[in-house]
């Protein structure tokens, strides 16, 4: 699946977004969701993972120097300009990724453009691109944890809770939860919130919660609120 494919994933945003561009919000009124990797295994993300973010990009780039068409080093080279808040030009290598990638790099890239959007706060438009992502390879559980983020930040907990317990049900192993990047450190702690709080772990949501109501989002922050006074 190729550039063809990627056409109606874009046309679902602008549906959503009713074709028109609205003014971003503040930064800290954005609901940040979580990044996914296109190749988790490639040597470049233990670079990542170790914040040596210089060294991950060179080894991304020397990829696409010795092979262009790799779109999964292309998607992963703009989650390392997304960790440094270079949201530009992540964005202009997810859409990239997204036109030229197969079914892998597409579904990566539709949850790193819905990252940026629910960042930006263009909630309908994340909620389309995961949608979009979730409708490439629907046994692949990244898109279910960031629609579960994504409905626990506007305060649906029903939709939160059946998208989590389907990504959890598709990754047993946890592989794929361990293989997220997370830009921003309240993107771990909402989801390991709800990942210990639908475990029945309570203590664990609980310290988890505290801290995010703590944090710079105020929808995160709300969110776990919510959590904490039980409604």
């Amino acid at each position: 699946m190729r550039a063809s494919r990627a056409i109606p994933a874009l046309c679902l945003v602008l549906a959503a977004c009713g074709g028109a561009v609205e003014p971003a919000v503040p930064r800290a009124a954005g609901a940040p969701l979580v990044a996914s990797l296109a190749a988790p295994s490639a040597a470049s993300t233990t670079e990542l993972r170790a914040g040596r973010l210089s060294e991950a990009r060179s080894a991304l780039e020397a990829s696409l120097a010795a092979d262009p068409d790799t779109q999964g080093a292309l998607n992963d080279l703009a989650v390392t300009y997304a960790v440094q808040e270079r949201f530009d030009a992540a964005r202009q290598l997810f859409e990239e990724a997204l036109a030229r990638g197969g079914a892998r790099e597409q579904q990566a890239s539709l949850v790193n453009l819905a990252e940026l959007y629910a960042l930006d706060g263009y909630l309908p438009a994340a909620q389309a691109h995961l949608d979009s992502a979730r409708a490439v390879d629907a046994s692949r559980p990244e898109p279910l944890y960031a629609l579960a983020l994504l409905a626990d930040a506007r305060g649906d907990r029903s939709s939160a809770a059946t998208a989590l317990g389907a990504a959890l049900e598709a990754d047993r192993s946890g592989a794929a939860r361990r293989d997220l990047v997370f830009v921003y450190p309240e993107e771990r702690l909402h989801l390991d919130a709800l990942v210990a709080e639908a475990s029945g772990d309570a203590a664990t949501a609980q310290a988890r919660w505290r801290d995010l109501a703590r944090g710079r989002f105020a929808p995160l922050a709300q969110a776990a609120t919510r959590h904490l006074e039980g409604n």
